[in-house]
């Protein structure tokens, strides 16, 4: 994200966006994480350290970084990120600026990248249904309301959401079941190293971890909105198709 707004140091932001991405999630995985884990147990020396590097990845500054305690909220991040320019960056996608009220607080007012396909995708929705696939309903059709999701986390109760348990089983009782995990770059809801780190950690046996592939793109939540990246994503699926078809049938 700092990079494509070109908020990095100068022999980072020359980077590739690929080489940039392999240095973070390094970071990110060993040092970073081994930061967390040691909390009040690091020396000042390390602290510090771990200060700069954090800022210098991230685009924010030393200063922020320092008074966050080394951890950084997305929304926090959305609202720094740009402050000086008055602007915040989307949470599907943070290619996407907004503008909020006030520079100041904390978090963003709203989040721009949704602001900006709402109403364009609820109506194409809602017209497709309609006319393209003839399907009559008083009911509107709600790209995220709160009606939306009326989900139980009865089973969730005092422990965090994971359904990764869920893919696993269907995965193990089904070898013939594949998947494929399409992660835009700048989707800051559901970022592509926690997808990484979930599928990681499915505890799938070894002779089925091949049945999941991921595809990687220039763009956000919604990667299909960014032209090249429909293409890439588009190419990708008829690749996966057509692998999984051969596996299946040729056996």
């Amino acid at each position: 994200t700092a990079w494509y707004h070109k908020k990095l140091p100068e022999d980072l932001q020359s980077m590739n966006l690929e080489d940039l991405m392999k240095e973070s999630r390094e970071y990110a995985q060993g040092p970073y994480a081994t930061a967390l884990l040691m909390g009040d147990r690091l020396s000042g020396e390390e602290y510090a350290g771990h200060v700069r590097q954090i800022a210098r990845l991230t685009g924010l500054s030393e200063y922020y970084v320092e008074r966050s305690n080394l951890r950084i909220q997305i929304f926090q991040f959305t609202k720094e990120l740009l402050r000086d320019e008055k602007r915040t960056v989307g949470r599907f996608d943070s290619r996407i600026k907004g503008i909020d009220r006030e520079a100041v607080g904390d978090s963003p007012d709203y989040d721009p990248s949704y602001a900006a396909v709402q109403g364009p995708y609820t109506g194409c929705l809602n017209d497709y249904v309609r006319k393209d696939l003839n399907f009559k309903t008083d009911l509107p059709y709600e790209i995220l309301t709160g009606r939306v999701h009326p989900w139980n986390y009865e089973d969730y109760e005092n422990r965090y959401v994971n359904v990764g348990d869920t893919l696993q089983e269907a995965i193990s009782k089904n070898p013939y079941l594949k998947v494929f995990v399409a992660n835009g770059y700048y989707d800051l809801a559901t970022p592509f190293l926690a997808t990484e780190y979930t599928f990681a950690h499915l505890g799938l046996d070894a002779s089925l971890r091949g049945n999941v592939s991921m595809g990687y793109y220039e763009a956000g939540h919604m990667m299909y909105t960014h032209k090249e990246s429909l293409e890439k994503l588009g190419e990708d699926l008829d690749t996966f198709y057509d692998q999984t078809l051969q596996l299946v049938v040729g056996e």
